[in-house]
């Protein structure tokens, strides 16, 4: 299986859930301004609620992947309010025919005092077992 990391992130808090669930993946977590080129079996997408829903440069980045190259999405973030964006990237990924998996990670992401210390490493092994189980 190969495998890509791609995430947004406002604050960091994603960028370390993606930096971590790369790490078991072997492959390197790169932020949503570096496009998808090379077929993959799994994208994992990391993003997170910004005023109710995905910010527009998740739905843009979206909207420019391949799915001759993308075999799926696997979605995984962090928020301080809301929980899972599934359902936004879901309506997305359909606009461009790749399947999303209907597992995903999410864990409490810290936000103007809320949350402190979020994802803690309880959250980052967390996020680790989840890619370990989505490798198999």
């Amino acid at each position: 299986m190969k495998y890509a990391v791609r995430y947004y992130t406002k604050s960091g808090n994603t960028k370390r859930l993606a930096e971590a669930i790369a790490g078991v993946l072997g492959v390197e977590a790169l932020p949503i301004s570096e496009p998808v080129t090379e077929k993959v079996d799994a994208l994992f997408l990391g993003n997170s609620y910004y005023a109710f829903s995905i910010d527009p440069e998740v739905r843009a980045f979206i909207g420019t992947l391949d799915k001759n190259l993308v075999g799926k999405i696997v979605n995984f973030g962090s928020a301080a309010m809301l929980n899972s964006t599934y359902k936004k990237v879901k309506a997305e990924a359909d606009k461009v025919g790749i399947p999303m998996d209907a597992k995903e990670f999410h864990c409490k992401g810290e936000f103007k005092g809320l949350h402190k210390g979020r994802p803690n490493a309880s959250d980052l092994k967390a996020a680790v077992e989840f890619a370990k189980q989505m490798m198999h």
